[in-house]
């Protein structure tokens, strides 16, 4: 039923897939929290709470670059062009295909693999597209060069990446261990903090 309403309703907005998707997404049924309750905490096939999921490969390699101001590069795209915009299932990285992305070979969306395993753990803690791109960063340099506090620069990491501001606890935290670095510390200490939100699991599932 609910396939044929959908369906109809495509039909009815001469298929402009963009309004479809604002309908699904304002659903009720796709805002549902993932904090269960204890008449749905083992239901895992009716919708009656949101699921916790990983990003997909395309969409978690852009919001790093996104949050890090850095551009990618693929075959036969233009400088800056998102993993999302890639047509041909044949063009891919390293991240990419750790993470998934499905070949296209087939319509079916099985392609796409979600697991989680030991090469997707390994390579955001120690691999090329977290690291570098964060030390090759300008966000942080540019807070610094602001003059910016401790705070603030805390809270906008926690924006770009979180989109939250951090809680008090962090920021007396993080705020301490900042204000015991020397100057010269002070940079490194920032971009491991930025590293640490990029492999935090609030980055990298939707929840």
């Amino acid at each position: 039923e609910l396939i044929d309403a959908l369906g109809q309703r495509f039909t009815d907005y001469k298929y402009d897939f963009k309004r479809l998707v604002k309908d699904i997404c304002t659903s009720r049924t796709y805002q549902l929290s993932t904090q269960t309750n204890p008449t749905n905490e083992l239901d895992t096939k009716n919708f009656a709470h949101q699921s916790i999921r990983r990003l997909r490969a395309e969409v978690l390699l852009d919001v790093i670059n996104q949050v890090t101001d850095s551009k990618e590069k693929f075959k036969g795209l233009p400088l800056g062009s998102r993993a999302v915009q890639i047509a041909d299932g044949r063009t891919s990285n390293y991240f990419l295909t750790t993470f998934g992305r499905a070949t296209r070979d087939t319509v079916c969306s099985c392609e796409v693999k979600m697991e989680p395993n030991l090469s997707q753990a390994l390579h955001l803690i120690n691999g090329n597209t977290t690291n570098s791109k964060i030390a090759g960063s300008q966000v942080i340099s540019k807070m610094i060069s602001e003059k910016k506090g401790p705070q603030e620069i805390i809270s906008e990491l926690y924006l770009r990446t979180l989109t939250r501001r951090p809680t008090a606890p962090e920021v007396e935290r993080f705020e301490k261990m900042l204000g015991s670095a020397g100057p010269d510390d002070q940079r490194k200490f920032l971009e491991d903090l930025f590293w640490a939100l990029l492999n935090s699991e609030e980055f990298v599932f939707n929840h």
